[in-house]
């Protein structure tokens, strides 16, 4: 084996797991990109995430990205972007985190566990935004591949995947109808997306707010947290 390769190999994905929107809209997703200087956002009618390499760019990108989108976020590890607060301002910030499968375990899957279509688009974002609502736009669905399971002829629980690099895939819209919790849907949901990912010989990575209930399930099915990821949410004047 050439370890200097290996070497290379896992730095280049740990450079890429420190920004991942960057390396989604520079790789998988790059069709999605608008691109100011040191800034790149994705297309609002997509998602409204973007993410920076360079900070003292982000005023100046905050401004133009406003002009497309009402409310927006950066994503990052530890820096605090620039804002101009002529034009914008601050909602929140989200301090999450970032979690990595180090192995699957194995679970039983007894739910049916449909793939979702464009046919399902219009029931995937009323139930997202029913439960979680400002990640998710009607578009989102064409970011990857979505999954869900089915009660009384209606779309109960969801998992989907959202950024994705040559070497990544995100797990994520993580959602059931608060009728139908605790019955272990979403437990089975992440594990099947997550074999999905790893079909396609990539890592798969979830992001999570700290603190969130659901990373005990995260962790039993061989995720860990391994850094912080905030989201800073901004409106426009």
């Amino acid at each position: 084996m050439n370890w200097q390769f290996l070497y290379l190999l896992m730095t280049s994905l740990e450079n890429k797991l420190k920004n991942p929107v960057w390396y989604s809209l520079n790789e998988t997703h790059k069709k999605f990109i608008i691109t100011y200087d040191g800034v790149q956002f994705y297309h609002p009618d997509i998602c409204t995430f973007g993410s920076f390499t360079n900070v003292e760019k982000t005023a100046k990108a905050l401004n133009e990205y406003s002009k497309l989108s009402k409310n927006f976020f950066l994503v990052s590890e530890h820096e605090t972007p620039l804002i101009d607060s002529n034009t914008v301002f601050i909602e929140k910030k989200i301090e999450g985190c970032q979690m990595v499968l180090d192995n699957l375990v194995d679970i039983k899957i007894t739910e049916n566990i449909v793939p979702l279509t464009e046919k399902h688009a219009n029931e995937i974002y009323e139930l997202i935004w029913l439960v979680m609502p400002g990640y998710y736009q009607k578009r989102s669905f064409e970011m990857g591949h979505f999954f869900g399971i089915f009660k009384d002829h209606k779309l109960v629980s969801i998992s989907g995947q959202r950024m994705q690099s040559d070497d990544f895939i995100e797990v994520s819209a993580v959602v059931t109808h608060p009728d139908y919790t605790r019955r272990g849907y979403a437990k089975q949901l992440v594990a099947h997306t997550t074999k999905e990912v790893l079909k396609q010989k990539k890592l798969p990575i979830l992001h999570t707010d700290k603190g969130n209930t659901a990373i005990p399930l995260y962790e039993k099915l061989g995720y860990r947290v391994t850094r912080d990821m905030n989201w800073w949410l901004y409106g426009r004047k």
